[in-house]
Protein backbone atom coordinates (compact mmCIF):
# COMPACT_ATOMS: atom_id res chain seq x y z
CA UNK A 1 0.00 0.00 0.00
CA UNK A 2 1.44 3.36 -1.06
CA UNK A 3 -0.26 6.64 -0.25
CA UNK A 4 -0.98 8.84 -3.26
CA UNK A 5 -2.25 11.90 -1.38
CA UNK A 6 -2.81 13.09 2.17
CA UNK A 7 -6.00 15.15 2.40
CA UNK A 8 -5.92 16.21 6.07
CA UNK A 9 -3.01 18.39 7.23
CA UNK A 10 -2.52 21.46 9.41
CA UNK A 11 -0.01 24.32 9.58
CA UNK A 12 0.77 27.33 11.75
CA UNK A 13 -2.38 28.92 10.32
CA UNK A 14 -4.32 26.72 12.78
CA UNK A 15 -2.75 24.43 15.39
CA UNK A 16 0.04 22.89 13.31
CA UNK A 17 3.77 23.40 13.86
CA UNK A 18 5.04 23.96 10.32
CA UNK A 19 4.49 26.30 7.40
CA UNK A 20 2.62 25.46 4.23
CA UNK A 21 5.85 25.31 2.26
CA UNK A 22 7.41 22.93 4.78
CA UNK A 23 4.35 20.65 4.49
CA UNK A 24 4.55 20.69 0.70
CA UNK A 25 8.29 19.98 0.74
CA UNK A 26 7.70 17.00 3.04
CA UNK A 27 4.92 15.74 0.77
CA UNK A 28 7.31 15.92 -2.19
CA UNK A 29 10.06 14.18 -0.23
CA UNK A 30 7.87 11.16 0.52
CA UNK A 31 6.42 10.97 -2.98
CA UNK A 32 2.89 12.29 -2.53
CA UNK A 33 1.09 13.56 -5.61
CA UNK A 34 -1.38 15.80 -3.77
CA UNK A 35 -1.80 17.38 -0.36
CA UNK A 36 -4.95 18.77 1.23
CA UNK A 37 -4.44 22.03 3.13
CA UNK A 38 -7.16 21.78 5.77
CA UNK A 39 -6.89 24.24 8.62
CA UNK A 40 -9.64 24.28 11.21
CA UNK A 41 -12.82 26.01 10.11
CA UNK A 42 -13.73 29.66 10.54
CA UNK A 43 -16.09 29.01 13.48
CA UNK A 44 -13.42 27.36 15.65
CA UNK A 45 -12.95 29.81 18.51
CA UNK A 46 -9.28 29.03 19.17
CA UNK A 47 -7.60 27.49 16.13
CA UNK A 48 -9.79 28.41 13.18
CA UNK A 49 -8.44 30.00 10.03
CA UNK A 50 -9.53 33.65 10.03
CA UNK A 51 -11.28 35.02 6.99
CA UNK A 52 -8.94 38.00 6.89
CA UNK A 53 -6.05 35.52 6.51
CA UNK A 54 -7.60 33.74 3.55
CA UNK A 55 -6.06 35.82 0.70
CA UNK A 56 -2.55 35.35 2.09
CA UNK A 57 -3.25 31.68 2.77
CA UNK A 58 -4.31 31.11 -0.82
CA UNK A 59 -1.19 32.85 -2.11
CA UNK A 60 1.02 30.65 0.05
CA UNK A 61 -0.72 27.44 -1.03
CA UNK A 62 -0.31 28.30 -4.72
CA UNK A 63 3.31 29.41 -4.26
CA UNK A 64 4.18 26.16 -2.45
CA UNK A 65 2.41 24.18 -5.15
CA UNK A 66 4.41 25.91 -7.88
CA UNK A 67 7.73 25.53 -6.07
CA UNK A 68 7.36 21.83 -5.22
CA UNK A 69 5.23 20.48 -8.05
CA UNK A 70 2.90 18.86 -5.52
CA UNK A 71 -0.75 19.65 -6.21
CA UNK A 72 -2.29 21.59 -3.36
CA UNK A 73 -6.00 21.36 -2.63
CA UNK A 74 -7.21 24.47 -0.88
CA UNK A 75 -9.38 23.01 1.84
CA UNK A 76 -10.83 23.54 5.26
CA UNK A 77 -11.67 21.17 8.08
CA UNK A 78 -15.20 22.44 8.49
CA UNK A 79 -16.81 22.34 11.90
CA UNK A 80 -20.16 20.58 12.12
CA UNK A 81 -22.08 23.32 13.88
CA UNK A 82 -25.50 21.85 14.56
CA UNK A 83 -28.16 19.22 14.04
CA UNK A 84 -29.29 21.04 10.92
CA UNK A 85 -26.04 20.06 9.22
CA UNK A 86 -24.66 23.61 9.18
CA UNK A 87 -20.92 23.78 8.45
CA UNK A 88 -18.48 26.65 8.02
CA UNK A 89 -18.60 26.91 4.24
CA UNK A 90 -20.99 29.32 2.61
CA UNK A 91 -21.95 28.88 -1.04
CA UNK A 92 -19.29 31.44 -1.97
CA UNK A 93 -16.70 29.47 0.01
CA UNK A 94 -17.61 26.38 -1.97
CA UNK A 95 -16.75 28.31 -5.12
CA UNK A 96 -13.38 29.34 -3.67
CA UNK A 97 -12.14 26.14 -2.05
CA UNK A 98 -11.11 22.79 -3.55
CA UNK A 99 -11.71 20.42 -0.64
CA UNK A 100 -14.55 20.09 1.89
CA UNK A 101 -13.50 18.10 4.96
CA UNK A 102 -15.91 18.05 7.90
CA UNK A 103 -15.94 16.85 11.50
CA UNK A 104 -17.03 17.67 15.03
CA UNK A 105 -14.73 19.78 17.19
CA UNK A 106 -14.82 21.45 20.58
CA UNK A 107 -14.83 25.21 21.22
CA UNK A 108 -16.92 25.97 18.16
CA UNK A 109 -19.52 28.65 17.57
CA UNK A 110 -22.47 26.27 17.31
CA UNK A 111 -25.65 27.20 15.48
CA UNK A 112 -27.92 27.01 18.52
CA UNK A 113 -27.37 26.64 22.25
CA UNK A 114 -28.81 23.11 22.14
CA UNK A 115 -26.11 22.12 19.65
CA UNK A 116 -23.41 22.59 22.26
CA UNK A 117 -24.10 19.02 23.34
CA UNK A 118 -22.13 18.03 20.25
CA UNK A 119 -19.06 19.59 21.86
CA UNK A 120 -18.19 19.73 25.54
CA UNK A 121 -20.93 17.40 26.81
CA UNK A 122 -19.95 14.68 24.35
CA UNK A 123 -16.27 15.19 25.00
CA UNK A 124 -16.68 14.77 28.75
CA UNK A 125 -18.65 11.55 28.32
CA UNK A 126 -16.04 10.25 25.92
CA UNK A 127 -13.10 11.13 28.19
CA UNK A 128 -14.80 9.62 31.23
CA UNK A 129 -15.98 6.55 29.29
CA UNK A 130 -19.61 7.23 30.18
CA UNK A 131 -22.13 5.57 27.90
CA UNK A 132 -24.11 8.23 26.03
CA UNK A 133 -27.91 8.29 26.11
CA UNK A 134 -29.65 7.16 22.94
CA UNK A 135 -30.96 10.67 22.44
CA UNK A 136 -27.41 12.05 22.15
CA UNK A 137 -26.38 9.35 19.66
CA UNK A 138 -29.49 10.06 17.58
CA UNK A 139 -28.88 13.83 17.71
CA UNK A 140 -25.23 13.51 16.67
CA UNK A 141 -26.01 11.00 13.94
CA UNK A 142 -28.66 13.27 12.47
CA UNK A 143 -26.22 16.18 12.47
CA UNK A 144 -23.71 14.19 10.42
CA UNK A 145 -26.35 12.85 8.05
CA UNK A 146 -27.84 16.29 7.47
CA UNK A 147 -24.40 17.77 6.79
CA UNK A 148 -23.68 15.12 4.16
CA UNK A 149 -27.11 15.56 2.56
CA UNK A 150 -27.08 19.36 2.46
CA UNK A 151 -23.45 20.11 1.62
CA UNK A 152 -20.94 18.84 -0.97
CA UNK A 153 -18.84 17.23 1.77
CA UNK A 154 -15.83 15.41 0.35
CA UNK A 155 -14.58 13.69 3.52
CA UNK A 156 -16.07 13.02 6.95
CA UNK A 157 -13.05 13.25 9.24
CA UNK A 158 -12.36 11.29 12.44
CA UNK A 159 -15.93 10.03 12.88
CA UNK A 160 -16.73 9.59 16.60
CA UNK A 161 -13.72 11.57 17.80
CA UNK A 162 -14.90 12.76 21.23
CA UNK A 163 -18.50 12.39 20.10
CA UNK A 164 -21.10 9.67 19.64
CA UNK A 165 -22.82 8.84 16.36
CA UNK A 166 -24.08 5.66 14.77
CA UNK A 167 -21.20 5.05 12.32
CA UNK A 168 -23.24 2.74 10.11
CA UNK A 169 -25.97 5.34 9.56
CA UNK A 170 -23.38 8.02 8.82
CA UNK A 171 -21.57 5.67 6.43
CA UNK A 172 -24.84 4.90 4.63
CA UNK A 173 -25.38 8.61 4.02
CA UNK A 174 -21.79 8.98 2.82
CA UNK A 175 -22.23 6.06 0.45
CA UNK A 176 -25.52 7.45 -0.89
CA UNK A 177 -24.12 10.93 -1.56
CA UNK A 178 -20.55 10.13 -2.62
CA UNK A 179 -18.75 11.37 0.49
CA UNK A 180 -15.60 9.58 1.64
CA UNK A 181 -15.10 8.31 5.17
CA UNK A 182 -11.68 8.98 6.63
CA UNK A 183 -9.63 6.21 8.20
CA UNK A 184 -7.39 8.31 10.41
CA UNK A 185 -3.80 7.34 11.02
CA UNK A 186 -3.54 9.80 13.90
CA UNK A 187 -5.74 7.83 16.27
CA UNK A 188 -8.22 4.98 15.97
CA UNK A 189 -11.65 6.54 16.27
CA UNK A 190 -13.81 3.54 15.30
CA UNK A 191 -13.43 0.14 16.87
CA UNK A 192 -12.56 -2.78 14.61
CA UNK A 193 -16.13 -4.01 14.96
CA UNK A 194 -17.54 -0.63 13.96
CA UNK A 195 -15.24 -0.34 10.95
CA UNK A 196 -16.23 -3.83 9.82
CA UNK A 197 -19.91 -2.88 10.04
CA UNK A 198 -19.22 0.36 8.17
CA UNK A 199 -17.59 -1.61 5.35
CA UNK A 200 -20.86 -3.43 4.80
CA UNK A 201 -22.51 -0.18 3.68
CA UNK A 202 -20.36 0.09 0.57
CA UNK A 203 -18.88 3.45 1.61
CA UNK A 204 -15.53 4.41 0.10
CA UNK A 205 -12.55 5.50 2.15
CA UNK A 206 -9.48 7.71 2.21
CA UNK A 207 -6.56 7.32 4.59
CA UNK A 208 -5.39 10.60 6.11
CA UNK A 209 -2.72 11.54 8.63
CA UNK A 210 -4.38 14.56 10.29
CA UNK A 211 -0.79 15.76 10.53
CA UNK A 212 0.06 18.70 12.75
CA UNK A 213 3.80 18.43 12.03
CA UNK A 214 5.80 17.47 8.96
CA UNK A 215 6.99 14.22 10.52
CA UNK A 216 3.46 12.83 10.34
CA UNK A 217 2.51 13.86 6.81
CA UNK A 218 1.79 10.73 4.82
CA UNK A 219 1.90 8.53 7.94
CA UNK A 220 -0.35 5.50 7.38
CA UNK A 221 0.96 3.06 10.01
CA UNK A 222 -1.96 3.04 12.43
CA UNK A 223 -4.54 3.00 9.64
CA UNK A 224 -2.79 0.17 7.82
CA UNK A 225 -2.75 -1.94 10.99
CA UNK A 226 -6.50 -1.54 11.49
CA UNK A 227 -7.26 -2.08 7.81
CA UNK A 228 -5.34 -5.36 7.92
CA UNK A 229 -7.11 -6.53 11.09
CA UNK A 230 -10.58 -5.70 9.79
CA UNK A 231 -9.97 -6.76 6.21
CA UNK A 232 -11.04 -3.48 4.58
CA UNK A 233 -10.84 -4.07 0.79
CA UNK A 234 -7.95 -2.01 -0.55
CA UNK A 235 -9.88 -1.30 -3.74
CA UNK A 236 -12.31 0.74 -1.62
CA UNK A 237 -9.55 3.14 -0.52
CA UNK A 238 -9.21 5.80 -3.19
CA UNK A 239 -5.99 7.63 -2.26
CA UNK A 240 -3.53 4.74 -2.43
CA UNK A 241 -1.51 2.98 -5.13
CA UNK A 242 -1.75 5.79 -7.66
CA UNK A 243 -5.48 6.46 -7.26
CA UNK A 244 -7.02 9.82 -6.39
CA UNK A 245 -10.63 10.32 -5.30
CA UNK A 246 -13.50 11.88 -7.20
CA UNK A 247 -14.59 14.63 -4.87
CA UNK A 248 -18.10 16.09 -4.53
CA UNK A 249 -17.02 19.71 -4.21
CA UNK A 250 -15.27 19.62 -7.61
CA UNK A 251 -18.46 18.30 -9.21
CA UNK A 252 -20.54 20.92 -7.35
CA UNK A 253 -18.30 23.71 -8.66
CA UNK A 254 -18.62 22.45 -12.24
CA UNK A 255 -22.40 22.49 -11.90
CA UNK A 256 -22.44 25.99 -10.38
CA UNK A 257 -20.07 27.92 -12.64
Amino acid sequence: MKLTADYHTHTVYSDGKNTLLENFEQAKKIGLREIGCTEHGFSHLCFGLRRKELPQYIREVRAAEEKTGVKGLLGLENNLRGASGLCDFTEEDCRTFDLFVMGIHLLVKFEHARDRKLGIASMMRSKLHIKPPRSLVKYTTQAFVNAVKKNPVDIVAHLNYLCFADPVEVAKACSDYGTYLEISSKKQHLTDEQLAAVCETGVRFVINSDAHSIGRIGDTKLAEEQIARVGVPLERIDNIDGRTPTFRLAAWKQAHV
